[in-house]
């Protein structure tokens, strides 16, 4: 696969490349490789084994010596992509940075459909199996603990095998429409309640709007918990 090299050059004029190219491609890549050893060993330590590869570098470039170790990091979040780009930076008296592609794959534990689901169901244990999966294959973010799969539903069905990720998945609905909720108006440590009924379904952490059945007006409330509401005051 053909690596694409970007290479930002910082308070430098082409002239000083050339009197102080002495940084050569070879330890730029020795500094990327040693990077992602000791990223992958850090994970050994959790659980997961990380394979890694940098990207090539024409082996010609040359770039202003740096009296410190060249500085390495992730210039995005290498658990959502296989394919992270890595920044390399001098902050010596000649600074410079740029960016080299690699490939990391960081494979562990993660949940996937034991069974076909349907949209709707509520997830239990024993729907769920575990398997070893590459859990930076997706930007979606894999979920590897199934207390927060147990009670969920299914926003759409899946089949057998799906790997279980968050946007598969919604809260089970805390109130239903034409439920009667208890409305908490509350102001600091005052609170009164009343009675209402909600008008449509909604889960925890959600805004719905309910009927005030002592006063017939419909305001918007926040559900806190199964059949709570709560409006400020």
């Amino acid at each position: 696969m053909r690596t694409t090299i970007f290479v930002i050059t910082l308070l430098m004029s082409a002239a000083g490349l050339a009197q102080a190219a002495n940084t050569t491609a070879e330890q730029i890549q020795r500094a990327a490789a040693s990077f992602l050893k000791t990223f992958a060993e850090q994970q050994a330590e959790n659980g997961f084994n990380v394979t890694h590869k940098t990207g090539r570098l024409d082996s010609r470039l040359a770039l202003a010596t740096c009296e410190r170790p060249l500085a390495v990091s992730f210039s995005g979040d290498p658990w959502q992509t296989t394919q992270p780009t890595l920044q390399i930076a001098c902050q010596g008296d000649r600074p410079w940075r740029m960016f080299l592609n690699a490939s990391v794959s960081i494979r562990g534990e993660g949940l996937v459909a034991a069974r076909p689901l349907a949209r709707g169901e509520r997830v239990m244990a024993s729907m769920i199996a575990a398997e070893s999966v590459v859990v930076n294959s997706t930007r979606k973010g894999v979920i590897t603990d199934v207390d927060q799969l147990v009670g969920m539903e299914m926003r759409r069905g899946v089949n057998a095998g799906t790997l279980m990720t968050p946007d598969l998945l919604s809260a089970p609905a805390a109130v239903t429409r034409g439920d009667h909720v208890i409305i908490t108006a509350r102001k600091g440590s005052f609170s009164v309640n009343s009675r209402g009924k909600a008008m449509a379904d909604a889960s925890v952490g959600d805004q719905v709007l309910v009927e005030n059945l002592s006063s017939s007006r419909t305001v918007k409330a926040l559900v806190t918990a199964p059949g709570q509401v709560e409006i400020p005051m």
